[in-house]
């Protein structure tokens, strides 16, 4: 057992010191894509009629670390995303009323995405990258606000609607990348559901999933 032990811990130490390091810095935007329906509209008798997003441009700035070995990688990356959304939203409430409202949602985020990758291309001077995994995304002051509420005639008005906030959200990345000697370049498809959801007296109106396609540029520092 002990054979097998110090086996095992000199394995290891050889595949770390082959491994190859890589920190960091990156910057991108942010690009929201436009939504045909709720995730999801609970309870209450309430029925979605209608529920889209204006395009909005976020951007998006932090540090990366890069662990490579026989072609794979491990990269995560400490973010922090700001920018606007317009959601424009409308749904039946139980008496048949149609009732619509802009949710205005202000980002301010700290994103960490854990991404698994392998190179398909791995020469001296350029390599190319596919990767994906979860993304794990902190509240770090993000505000929602309600604009150009329509009530129809029913007693939901702009004071029955509240915001929930969530404090935390997980996710999934998954995309390709570019490296030319120092630099690099990604552009990745972003899945995460809504942090920022709509109620009126504790029922969920809407949960909308945060769809994204973002393009990013760094630089590696080591």
């Amino acid at each position: 057992m002990k054979k097998i032990i110090l086996t095992s811990v000199f394995l290891i130490s050889i595949s770390i010191a082959s491994a190859q390091f890589n920190f960091g810095v990156k910057a991108g935007y942010t690009s929201s894509l436009g939504l045909g329906s709720l995730s999801s509209v609970a309870g209450g008798g309430y029925e979605l009629k209608d529920a889209s997003s204006e395009l909005s441009n976020n951007f998006h700035a932090g540090v990366f670390a890069r662990a490579s070995m026989l072609g794979f990688y491990f990269q995560p990356e400490l973010l922090y995303a700001m920018g606007k959304n317009n959601y424009k939203i409308s749904f039946q409430d139980v008496s048949a009323k149609t009732v619509s409202y802009d949710k205005v949602v202000t980002v301010s985020t700290v994103d960490l995405p854990l991404l698994f990758g392998y190179k398909v291309l791995d020469l001296k001077v350029v390599n190319a990258r596919v990767y994906a995994g979860p993304k794990l995304r902190f509240n770090a002051g993000s505000s929602l606000r309600f604009e150009n509420v329509v009530s129809g005639g029913s007693t939901i008005t702009k004071d029955a609607l509240t915001q929930d906030v969530k404090s935390a959200q997980v996710g999934l990345e998954a995309g390709f990348g570019v490296d030319v000697l120092m630099f690099t370049l990604d552009a990745r498809y972003n899945l995460i559901g809504d942090m920022y959801t709509t109620k009126v007296s504790s029922v969920t109106l809407d949960n909308i999933p945060v769809s994204t396609f973002v393009i990013s540029v760094g630089y590696k520092l080591l």
